[in-house]
C-alpha cells in the first residue's frame, strides 16, 4: 500500500486550522476553493464536487477535536482505487503558527505520481487560503 505524507505550516493559530479541517462541509468555501466547486455533507457522506467537473464520495471516518484529527475515505470516484483512507491533524508550533499533517494510504500504488500532484496542488491552496482567513480575521 502506498503512503503519501504531507506537512504543511500554517501561518495561523491551531484553533483555526482546526476550524476549518473540521468543517467538512464547507470543503469549496474554507479549505479548497477555486480546486472545488461545491460540497455537499448529509453527517457521514460528504460529496465533493472538484472544479475539473470531478466528483467523488467520501466517507467522514472521524473528527476528533481532542485530537484535532479528521479522517475520511474515498468511496466513489473515477480514478481506478482500490482502497483510499487519508486522515489531517492539527498539530500546534506556536500560538500563530501550526503544523497541519496530511497522510494518504491508498491503492494501487501506481497511483503514486497522480496522487502526490493532487496532494502538492492541495497543499497549497489549504495553506493559501486559512493563512487568508487568518489575515483577515485579525
Amino acid at each position: 500500500m502506498a503512503t503519501i505524507y504531507k506537512e504543511i505550516w500554517i501561518e495561523a493559530s491551531p484553533e483555526l486550522v482546526w476550524d476549518v479541517v473540521r468543517d467538512v462541509g464547507a470543503v469549496h468555501k474554507r479549505f479548497v476553493p477555486d480546486y472545488t466547486a461545491e460540497t455537499h455533507f448529509d453527517g457521514v457522506n460528504r460529496l465533493i464536487h472538484f472544479s475539473n467537473g470531478n466528483i467523488v464520495k467520501e466517507l467522514i471516518v472521524t473528527r476528533d477535536d481532542e485530537q484535532r484529527r479528521m479522517a475520511y475515505a474515498v468511496v466513489e470516484t473515477k480514478m481506478p482505487l482500490q482502497h483510499h483512507h487519508a486522515s489531517f491533524q492539527v498539530l500546534e508550533d506556536s500560538g500563530s503558527r501550526c503544523r497541519l499533517v496530511w497522510i494518504t494510504d491508498f491503492l494501487p500504488d501506481q497511483l503514486a505520481a497522480e496522487i502526490q500532484i493532487r496532494v502538492d496542488r492541495g497543499a497549497e491552496v489549504m495553506k493559501r487560503t486559512i493563512e487568508t482567513e487568518a489575515r483577515n480575521n485579525v
